[in-house]
């Protein structure tokens, strides 16, 4: 599995047709506020040229990519933090994923009404900010309450803690996005607890009809979002759902055509997919045969019996070595053996940090 991404938004945003079209399901799409009460799920698979070409050099009888899940959430409303529309609902199937995807609006039909009543996409994406924001000020509250009550006879390792709390719930009621460095130990321990919904990876999927698509981030309002999303911290990935659906229904090499005529190197759902592992921190690696070549995804920073847990618990246990080959090597040699009787095989031990196209090979004993 690669990650699990939620799309967040206001009702008839389009969230449910874009799903649709990213992930041929079959969620109900309606004019309506939410049309959609419990989370629909799809599973797509990850685009990866690379591994196309590994199953092409190898002979493999079958492919395995690894697959992203999405996860269309009910539309929220302007209190929701309050328990207004699905409330607390909502806000719980948030916490149940890697990624947000906040979903806004810039597509023009008078047939679908706007909460709003206007297309604003800017003004949207604060307005579900906020709503978050209020959400993780309620729960910090909550939790400093509790433990203000050890805070005397408490160690210093759990003031520090304290301390690093009552910090994100300044910045909140502040009106900021808390911006903690996550590579300090107690800072991570302390996002891990809490689960802070406005700490959580996400970036802003700006959904659009076509022409909307061919003028973003030159007409003013998609402008207005980009600077708006960029105070944030966030990524802006423009996707046209209807454009989507018929890439859907094209074969690859159709699909590339219509691409080049549009003027775009890729569909919404890779850019929504390379936008999603940046944020993680996920890399790819490749096992491949005459069998099978399949993808499999790790997080940056995984050692070698780590990533050869993911393929079978076993082979963590019982790790001897890895053999590992690069894409690129594969590449100029055209196949495992070549790169191998090139010297580009390489023996690593326990301590090898797994990078970004390795294509490896196992020993291991239990």
């Amino acid at each position: 599995m690669g990650f699990a991404c939620g799309f967040v938004g206001l009702p008839n945003v389009g969230k449910s047709t874009l799903f649709n079209a990213l992930c041929k399901g079959g969620a109900q799409a309606a004019n309506f506020p939410f049309c959609t009460i419990d989370p629909n799920t799809g599973i797509v698979p990850v685009p990866d040229k690379r591994l196309d070409e590994l199953a092409r050099m190898e002979h493999s009888a079958k492919i395995v990519p690894t697959t992203l899940k999405f996860i269309d959430i009910a539309g929220l409303v302007e209190g929701a933090s309050k328990g207004e529309g699905l409330g607390n609902q909502f806000l719980g199937h948030i916490r149940g994923v890697d990624a947000i995807a906040h979903v806004v609006r810039l597509f023009n039909d008078p047939d679908i009404v706007h909460v709003s009543s206007k297309v604003d996409p800017a003004h949207d994406l604060e307005l579900i900010l906020t709503e978050l924001m209020l959400a993780d000020m309620d729960l910090l509250q909550n939790r400093l309450d509790r433990a203000a009550k050890q805070l005397r006879t408490a160690d210093a390792e759990f003031k520090a803690e304290y301390e690093i709390a009552e910090s994100f719930k300044k910045d909140l009621e502040n009106g900021n996005i808390p911006r903690p460095d996550r590579s300090e130990p107690k800072v991570k321990k302390v996002i891990a607890d809490l689960q802070l919904l406005t700490l959580m990876p996400a970036f802003v999927c700006a959904n659009t009809d076509e022409d909307t698509f061919k003028t973003f981030g030159k007409d003013e309002i998609s402008k207005k979002l980009l600077e708006t999303a960029a105070k944030h911290g966030f990524e802006v990935v423009p996707v046209c759902a209807k454009l989507e659906e018929e890439l859907g229904q094209l074969d690859p090499e159709e699909a590339k055509i219509f691409l080049d005529d549009l003027g775009v190197k890729e569909s919404g759902l890779e850019r929504v997919i390379k936008t999603g592992y940046r944020l993680l921190d996920y890399i790819t690696f490749f096992t491949a045969g005459p069998t099978e070549s399949r993808a499999w995804t790790i997080t940056r920073g995984m050692t070698a019996p780590e990533a050869a847990g993911k393929i079978h618990t076993d082979m963590q246990r019982g790790f001897i070595r890895m053999e590992v080959v690069s894409y690129e090597d594969l590449l100029q040699y055209g196949s495992w053996n070549e790169a191998k009787l090139a010297g580009k095989l390489r023996i690593e031990g326990k301590d090898y940090v797994m990078q970004d196209g390795d294509s490896v090979f196992v020993r291991f004993s239990v």
